[in-house]
Protein backbone atom coordinates (compact mmCIF):
# COMPACT_ATOMS: atom_id res chain seq x y z
CA UNK A 1 0.00 0.00 0.00
CA UNK A 2 1.26 3.19 -0.70
CA UNK A 3 0.75 5.24 2.30
CA UNK A 4 3.13 3.02 4.18
CA UNK A 5 0.77 0.85 6.16
CA UNK A 6 0.48 -3.27 5.62
CA UNK A 7 0.54 -5.32 2.49
CA UNK A 8 -2.28 -6.98 1.80
CA UNK A 9 -0.11 -9.84 2.22
CA UNK A 10 0.95 -8.48 6.15
CA UNK A 11 -3.08 -8.02 6.14
CA UNK A 12 -4.07 -11.43 5.53
CA UNK A 13 -1.48 -13.03 7.75
CA UNK A 14 -2.12 -10.67 11.08
CA UNK A 15 -5.94 -11.62 10.46
CA UNK A 16 -5.54 -14.90 10.01
CA UNK A 17 -2.90 -15.41 13.09
CA UNK A 18 -5.55 -13.50 14.72
CA UNK A 19 -8.56 -16.48 14.12
CA UNK A 20 -5.88 -19.31 14.73
CA UNK A 21 -5.76 -19.95 10.79
CA UNK A 22 -3.07 -21.68 9.45
CA UNK A 23 -2.16 -19.88 5.80
CA UNK A 24 0.37 -20.37 3.38
CA UNK A 25 1.02 -17.42 0.80
CA UNK A 26 2.33 -17.83 -1.88
CA UNK A 27 4.28 -15.84 -5.04
CA UNK A 28 2.58 -17.41 -8.19
CA UNK A 29 2.71 -15.92 -11.91
CA UNK A 30 -0.41 -14.45 -13.61
CA UNK A 31 -2.76 -16.43 -15.09
CA UNK A 32 -4.69 -15.19 -18.17
CA UNK A 33 -7.55 -18.72 -16.89
CA UNK A 34 -8.46 -20.47 -14.33
CA UNK A 35 -6.97 -23.61 -15.54
CA UNK A 36 -3.39 -21.59 -16.03
CA UNK A 37 -4.00 -20.74 -12.27
CA UNK A 38 -4.81 -24.04 -10.91
CA UNK A 39 -1.90 -25.07 -13.32
CA UNK A 40 0.19 -22.90 -11.72
CA UNK A 41 -0.59 -23.46 -8.20
CA UNK A 42 -0.60 -27.50 -8.87
CA UNK A 43 -4.22 -27.90 -8.03
CA UNK A 44 -7.65 -28.29 -9.40
CA UNK A 45 -9.78 -25.49 -10.97
CA UNK A 46 -12.19 -26.34 -8.21
CA UNK A 47 -9.79 -25.47 -5.58
CA UNK A 48 -9.12 -22.19 -6.91
CA UNK A 49 -11.94 -20.46 -4.68
CA UNK A 50 -13.56 -17.36 -5.93
CA UNK A 51 -13.78 -14.93 -3.10
CA UNK A 52 -16.56 -12.32 -4.08
CA UNK A 53 -17.66 -9.45 -2.40
CA UNK A 54 -22.15 -8.83 -2.95
CA UNK A 55 -23.22 -5.47 -2.31
CA UNK A 56 -26.81 -6.06 -0.30
CA UNK A 57 -29.75 -3.44 -1.14
CA UNK A 58 -29.01 -1.85 2.19
CA UNK A 59 -25.57 -1.21 1.39
CA UNK A 60 -23.74 -3.49 3.58
CA UNK A 61 -21.61 -6.49 1.97
CA UNK A 62 -21.14 -10.21 2.38
CA UNK A 63 -18.44 -12.77 1.06
CA UNK A 64 -19.46 -15.04 -1.00
CA UNK A 65 -16.81 -18.06 -1.38
CA UNK A 66 -17.27 -20.09 -4.82
CA UNK A 67 -15.34 -22.82 -6.49
CA UNK A 68 -13.26 -21.59 -9.53
CA UNK A 69 -15.46 -23.61 -12.13
CA UNK A 70 -18.76 -22.77 -10.61
CA UNK A 71 -20.70 -19.55 -11.00
CA UNK A 72 -22.14 -17.94 -8.14
CA UNK A 73 -26.33 -18.76 -7.86
CA UNK A 74 -27.94 -15.36 -7.56
CA UNK A 75 -31.28 -16.82 -6.99
CA UNK A 76 -29.78 -19.81 -3.69
CA UNK A 77 -27.31 -16.84 -2.69
CA UNK A 78 -30.92 -14.83 -2.03
CA UNK A 79 -32.45 -17.49 -0.12
CA UNK A 80 -29.21 -18.61 1.82
CA UNK A 81 -28.98 -14.39 2.92
CA UNK A 82 -32.68 -14.04 3.15
CA UNK A 83 -33.23 -10.81 0.74
CA UNK A 84 -34.56 -9.89 -2.63
CA UNK A 85 -31.51 -7.99 -4.21
CA UNK A 86 -27.95 -8.61 -4.25
CA UNK A 87 -25.44 -7.55 -6.89
CA UNK A 88 -21.79 -7.34 -7.13
CA UNK A 89 -20.20 -4.24 -6.63
CA UNK A 90 -17.76 -1.35 -8.70
CA UNK A 91 -14.41 -2.72 -8.80
CA UNK A 92 -13.85 0.60 -6.56
CA UNK A 93 -16.75 0.34 -4.18
CA UNK A 94 -15.63 -3.60 -3.58
CA UNK A 95 -12.14 -1.66 -2.88
CA UNK A 96 -13.79 0.39 -0.48
CA UNK A 97 -15.53 -2.42 1.39
CA UNK A 98 -12.58 -4.55 1.90
CA UNK A 99 -9.15 -2.83 1.32
CA UNK A 100 -8.30 -5.35 -1.69
CA UNK A 101 -8.33 -4.86 -5.29
CA UNK A 102 -10.64 -7.32 -7.63
CA UNK A 103 -8.26 -10.70 -8.02
CA UNK A 104 -6.93 -10.32 -5.01
CA UNK A 105 -9.98 -10.24 -2.57
CA UNK A 106 -10.31 -12.52 0.82
CA UNK A 107 -12.31 -12.59 3.71
CA UNK A 108 -8.41 -12.37 5.80
CA UNK A 109 -7.89 -9.01 6.39
CA UNK A 110 -10.61 -7.32 4.62
CA UNK A 111 -10.91 -3.90 6.11
CA UNK A 112 -14.67 -4.86 7.43
CA UNK A 113 -14.84 -8.09 8.92
CA UNK A 114 -18.23 -9.08 6.12
CA UNK A 115 -20.08 -11.83 6.97
CA UNK A 116 -18.77 -14.78 4.72
CA UNK A 117 -21.17 -17.88 3.00
CA UNK A 118 -19.12 -20.62 1.61
CA UNK A 119 -20.09 -22.68 -1.03
CA UNK A 120 -20.55 -26.47 0.36
CA UNK A 121 -18.58 -27.86 -1.87
CA UNK A 122 -15.17 -26.29 -0.71
CA UNK A 123 -15.55 -28.04 2.09
CA UNK A 124 -13.09 -31.16 3.06
CA UNK A 125 -10.20 -29.67 1.64
CA UNK A 126 -7.20 -27.69 0.99
CA UNK A 127 -8.40 -24.38 -1.39
CA UNK A 128 -6.51 -21.83 -3.06
CA UNK A 129 -7.73 -18.18 -2.55
CA UNK A 130 -6.89 -14.41 -2.65
CA UNK A 131 -3.77 -13.33 -0.97
CA UNK A 132 -4.39 -9.43 -0.97
CA UNK A 133 -1.75 -8.86 -3.53
CA UNK A 134 -1.63 -9.51 -7.07
CA UNK A 135 1.03 -12.57 -7.52
CA UNK A 136 -0.42 -14.12 -4.51
CA UNK A 137 -2.29 -17.24 -3.81
CA UNK A 138 -3.03 -17.65 0.15
CA UNK A 139 -3.75 -21.97 1.10
CA UNK A 140 -5.95 -22.63 3.76
CA UNK A 141 -7.58 -25.52 5.01
CA UNK A 142 -11.48 -25.02 3.59
CA UNK A 143 -13.17 -26.16 7.18
CA UNK A 144 -10.65 -24.32 9.08
CA UNK A 145 -11.32 -21.24 7.20
CA UNK A 146 -15.39 -21.77 7.73
CA UNK A 147 -14.90 -22.19 11.09
CA UNK A 148 -12.40 -19.70 11.85
CA UNK A 149 -15.00 -16.93 9.92
CA UNK A 150 -18.05 -18.36 11.16
CA UNK A 151 -18.85 -18.58 7.69
CA UNK A 152 -22.20 -19.88 6.89
CA UNK A 153 -21.90 -23.39 4.13
CA UNK A 154 -24.55 -23.82 1.40
CA UNK A 155 -25.09 -24.66 -1.66
CA UNK A 156 -24.81 -21.18 -3.30
CA UNK A 157 -23.44 -22.12 -6.99
CA UNK A 158 -23.73 -23.44 -10.39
Amino acid sequence: MSDGGPTGRQRVRVDAEAHGLAVEIVSRPAADTLEDAASLLGVGPSDVVKSLVVRRHDGSFLFALVPGDRQISWAKLRSVVGVNKLSLPRPEIALDATGYERGTITPLGSTTAWPVFADERITGRRVALGAGEHGYSAFVDADALITAYAATVADISD
